[in-house]
């Protein structure tokens, strides 16, 4: 596995697979060449899945071996470039009362530019917006909250306690923040 800075592209279609088997996050990484976001903290076996790998392919079907909790076509949207060691990877369903299409908006339009001013500490932020459901769980995104130190990203978070109510009554206007699975605290492993 190689660690290294991730490429910077504006938006780009690629697959995401959600695993709870971290022995299989080599093997996707490698198929997908791309960037697997992995929680390896003991106490992390409740959370929906363990690890977010994406990347490219021109065969989906041989990732099914592999993609025991879901696969989904996205567009990656980086809001802000940068690098990270540590993210709160964020899996969202949208809100109940508005469409995949106004809530993913929402997401695009008002909260991404809402998360800088509100989350300064963070160095990289990038939105998987789910483009097709190919198998798994039904969510429509994948927030990628980057930080240098995991002591950034538990303390950090927010600009000021202001923010932690901007930011969350903004995210209950586009997100199921009931529905949506717990966050994961993850590293990221390179494989391109």
């Amino acid at each position: 596995m190689m660690h290294k800075k991730e490429k910077i592209v504006a938006h780009s279609l690629e697959i995401a697979v959600t695993t709870s088997n971290l022995d299989a996050v080599q093997t996707l990484g490698e198929q997908l060449g791309g960037v697997a976001y992995v929680d390896a903290r003991a106490g992390a076996k409740a959370l929906p899945f363990r690890a977010l790998v994406t990347g490219v392919t021109d065969n989906p079907e041989g990732l099914v071996p592999h993609a025991d909790i879901g696969q989904y076509v996205v567009c990656r949207r980086v809001i802000k470039p940068g690098s990270a060691n540590y993210y709160g990877l964020f899996p969202l369903i949208h809100h109940p009362d508005k469409t995949h299409a106004l809530a993913d908006g929402h997401w695009r339009d008002t909260h991404g530019p809402l998360a800088l001013e509100h989350h300064i500490h963070m160095t990289h932020y990038v939105q998987l917006a789910v483009v097709h459901h190919i198998s798994g769980p039904p969510i429509n995104g994948f927030a990628l909250c980057g930080f240098n130190t995991e002591d950034d990203l538990r303390n950090r978070f927010y600009t000021t306690n202001k923010s932690i109510e901007v930011i969350a009554d903004d995210v209950a206007k586009f997100a199921d923040i009931k529905a949506s699975p717990r966050r994961l605290i993850a590293q990221p492993l390179f494989f391109h």
